[in-house]
């Protein structure tokens, strides 16, 4: 089988490109020439080599040449939505735990809607924000982020002269794989409902 020399890319060290033949081989797909040492060259498909010196090997396959080979859709983001008012007997007055009844985004599938609950995939950089609701309801609320049953930021809600108030807040975390992020009701009752209330992540980049 001829192979175009072009296709290689000339600036990518001599152990990348061998395995760039590799997977040019493997896949059968068209491959775009990187810019520098250390940019993805893109394979048509789900295929991406990566010229990394030091690459990580939490989610990749990593060579003994220091290679590593990643999948193009690793892509991690999720949005949950309390759409009603109505509290069942499980949820956060007795577990404290901050339930989402609807997921607008869930890419990856690591929320879990009925714990309401996130597991990482993967060792990142990952951005949280929440936004939670109270209804009528004169209480002060204390909302913590938490991660792996640790709070990391809190938020508060309290002002007794208005019908709808929000406790939010947003963080940039670094999630080891499989660490759990989810809401926790640390103050105050959620009686009234937390209808509209959100939590939502995404991440940013692996390590």
């Amino acid at each position: 089988m001829y192979i175009d020399p072009t296709m290689v890319p000339a600036r990518c060290p001599g152990p990348c490109a061998i395995l760039a033949l590799v997977l040019f081989l493997g896949c059968g797909v068209v491959m775009s020439s990187g810019q520098n040492d250390t940019e993805p060259i893109v394979l048509e498909g789900k295929c991406l080599v990566v010229c990394d010196s030091n690459p990580s090997s939490d989610g990749a396959v990593t060579s003994s040449l220091g290679i590593s080979v990643r999948s193009a859709g690793a892509k991690v983001a999720f949005s949950a939505v309390r759409g009603t008012n109505h509290e069942p007997s499980e949820m956060s007055n007795t577990s404290m735990t901050i339930y989402f009844d609807q997921v607008l985004v869930n890419i990856g599938n690591h929320f879990d809607l009925k714990a309401s609950v996130f597991q990482a995939p993967r060792r990142g950089i990952y951005s949280f924000s929440f936004h939670v609701v109270k209804v009528y309801n004169r209480q002060t609320i204390q909302v913590n982020l938490m991660q792996n049953d640790y709070p990391v930021i809190s938020a508060f809600a309290g002002d007794q002269d208005v019908t709808r108030e929000a406790a939010s807040n947003g963080v940039l975390l670094m999630v080891e794989r499989e660490d759990r992020v989810y809401l926790k009701l640390e103050r105050g009752t959620l009686m009234g409902g937390w209808k509209y209330s959100t939590f939502s992540g995404f991440l940013v980049f692996p390590l």
